[in-house]
């Protein structure tokens, strides 16, 4: 079509002779939840029965595909079980098991039942060298929280913090000034993560600087004001003497203040 009234061309596109690369981390989980729902345990049990059927005529599917489809295609009832498998032979044996209405490691059913949803918080001791790495390094919203309180902790900080909690130095991460640090860093992250995904507590609670934690994910403290609340916590305990004591003390402000003067 060609003149003053042509108004869309068509032409045939390019063809592309490489696939495109896509942008981004390609996630391999390494185990696959496959899970189940029905309105009885017989229909249950059918329907474990069926994906077992489905996956032995097609040994070509893969397993993270009929995985999502599970979760995001079909509808939720109160009868309900997971086959957790790493791969498709041990997805066979555990569907198997379902079908045949048994409980295995990796097998579970059960029914669904009404209650709400706590998330707690951990506190000191749960460190490690490289902790929340390979999540950053899969997932974007992980990414992003995790250098947002990053940013905002290293104000306070003479060192950048993912230097010490990604670094080869175990004693220096073991102190608390580090060790609080670095796990509210993660501990909120993690937060945000299972956010993303639709998961979200009731309830939270912490111990330790997990309180800190639980208190800003519930909109009690900004993130600024927990990093400096942070921060300074570790610094006055790693300030502290070796060999000392903590107190528990249950009074009242009013009982306490007089006392602090």
């Amino acid at each position: 079509v060609s003149g003053t009234n042509a108004h869309v061309i068509l032409e045939q596109p390019e063809s592309v002779a490489e696939p495109v690369a896509v942008d981004g981390p390609v996630v391999v989980p390494g185990v696959v939840p496959l899970v189940l729902s029905a309105r009885s345990e017989g229909a249950l049990r059918g329907q474990a029965a069926r994906l077992l059927a489905h996956l032995e005529e097609r040994p070509g599917a893969r397993l993270e595909d009929v995985g999502l489809s599970l979760v995001t295609a079909r509808s939720r009832f109160e009868h309900r079980a997971v086959a957790v498998a790493a791969d498709r032979d041990e997805a066979l044996r555990q569907l198997a098991a379902v079908a045949a209405g048994e409980s295995t490691a990796g097998a579970v059913s059960g029914s669904a039942r009404g209650g709400k949803r706590a998330f707690l918080f951990s506190g000191q001791g749960a460190q490690r060298l490289g902790m929340g790495r390979e999540l950053y390094e899969r997932f974007g919203v992980f990414a992003e929280a995790f250098d947002a309180v990053c940013a905002a902790l290293d104000v306070h900080l003479d060192r950048p913090l993912k230097e010490v909690v990604w670094g080869e130095d175990a004693d220096l991460l073991g102190r608390t000034v580090w060790t609080q640090a670095g796990l509210f860093a993660v501990e909120v992250a993690l937060f945000r993560l299972v956010e993303s995904w639709g998961v979200r507590p009731d309830f939270v609670g912490g111990h330790s600087i997990g309180e800190v934690a639980a208190a800003h994910v519930a909109g009690v403290l900004s993130l600024d004001d927990a990093c400096v609340l942070v921060a300074a916590r570790g610094r006055l305990m790693d300030a502290l003497p070796s060999g000392g004591a903590m107190v528990a003390v249950e009074a009242s402000e009013e009982e306490v203040l007089p006392h602090l003067s």
